[in-house]
């Protein structure tokens, strides 16, 4: 059975830095050890005008998150709005500036189970 992993913040940042060196992409799959597929999704989905950015990459990955998390788990306005705090302060324990994926789904995790009879 396969395993798949997302990519985090930090090895959208390497892909960035390994493109810029001039590395192709069977390259910088071995390097992060996925999929060279991976690295060509990622590349097509977040590639803009000015390249690859792998800010923007992140933070469309935690929008999609979000969305997904919204919409199968019912989300209200109220619940999404405490899942965003609880995002907010595991990110400043973690000291980071900005709330990333990793922070998102963590916070779900906290979220309270409900119990259907």
């Amino acid at each position: 059975m396969r395993t798949y992993k997302q990519l985090t913040s930090g090895k959208r940042y390497q892909i960035s830095a390994l493109k810029r060196m001039g590395h192709n992409l069977t390259e910088i799959a071995k390097e992060l050890e996925v999929h060279k597929s991976t690295i060509s999704r990622e590349l097509c989905r977040n590639a803009g005008e000015r390249g690859y950015r792998p800010k923007q990459a992140d933070e469309k990955a935690s929008e999609s998150l979000v969305r997904a998390a919204m919409s199968q788990l019912q989300l209200s306005a109220r619940a999404y709005h405490r899942i965003l705090k609880l995002a907010r302060t595991i990110a400043d324990l973690a000291e980071s500036e900005e709330i990333q994926s990793t922070h998102l789904a963590e916070a779900l995790q906290y979220r309270p189970k409900i119990m259907m009879g």
